[in-house]
């Protein structure tokens, strides 16, 4: 499947403080469009974990939401952890499914002390209702689950628990799973099939896992970052660095 992510940069007004960011940096206002991926093939199948990662600002979400709107133009459902309304009943009445099921999804996700079972969403704390939110997508039974900072409210020793039951979670139920993360402490426990990471530089790397058992096959996409104007060394690439610039004149 292509994807490409794009968008134009916004006019601008000149100011004194941003001639002197342009000056001491030698940099102008960035302008025209920015190109994240053009054409980007993405070799994804029903049921698949897909995540992208890398530092804020590199176009993962963009990658991300790029390929579910293709996967909408496919006709393919899709449950947004950010979209969904938690409710307010207790979690043990708060998922549609049978009452078996319900408490090993709940546990899977982290949620299966018996006092959490009885407890509103309101009433769970900001990592809590994370989880419940992956657990109430979970059994909506939609052909995809999209979620962007993917367990950032999470301790990570939890982030990785919650990775490995959601990797285990995803191969009995079918759904497939688009996730966007700055953090790369969850791969080995998620094990995704296929995994985007993306460059402040524009380079896009993605690493195919073929099957089960098999090598992971890794291609590299290098994709323009923009149009914009390539900046002069200057040695100075902090806040604190054009303090002392500016400072010393």
């Amino acid at each position: 499947m292509k994807i490409s992510a794009q968008h134009q940069f916004l006019p601008k007004k000149n100011s004194t403080r941003s001639s002197m960011v342009m000056d001491n940096f030698g940099i102008n206002f960035e302008q025209g469009l920015h190109v994240i991926a053009d054409g980007l093939d993405l070799p994804v199948q029903s049921g698949q974990i897909v995540i992208f990662t890398g530092e804020s600002g590199s176009g993962k979400s963009s990658l991300m939401k790029s390929l579910r709107t293709e996967l909408e133009r496919n006709h393919q459902t899709i449950v947004s952890l950010d979209e969904l309304d938690l409710g307010t009943e207790i979690l043990v009445d708060g998922l549609d499914l049978p009452f078996e099921e319900a408490l090993q999804l709940l546990s899977a996700c982290g949620l299966g002390e018996a006092h959490l079972l009885l407890r509103t969403p309101l009433e769970l704390s900001d990592g809590q209702r994370y989880r419940f939110r992956l657990a109430k997508a979970l059994s909506s039974r939609a052909d995809w689950i999209i979620a962007d900072e993917y367990t950032a409210t999470l301790d990570r020793t939890l982030a990785k628990v919650v990775s490995f039951n959601l990797r285990k979670t995803a191969d009995r139920s079918g759904s497939g799973f688009l996730l966007a993360t700055t953090h790369n402490d969850i791969i080995d426990d998620l094990s995704p099939d296929l995994h985007v990471h993306c460059q402040l530089n524009g380079t896009i790397n993605v690493h195919v896992h073929e099957s089960k058992g098999s090598k992971k096959k890794d291609s590299q996409s290098l994709i323009a970052s923009g149009f914009h104007q390539v900046p002069k060394p200057t040695g100075r690439i902090s806040h604190g660095g054009i303090t002392a610039v500016t400072n010393s004149d």
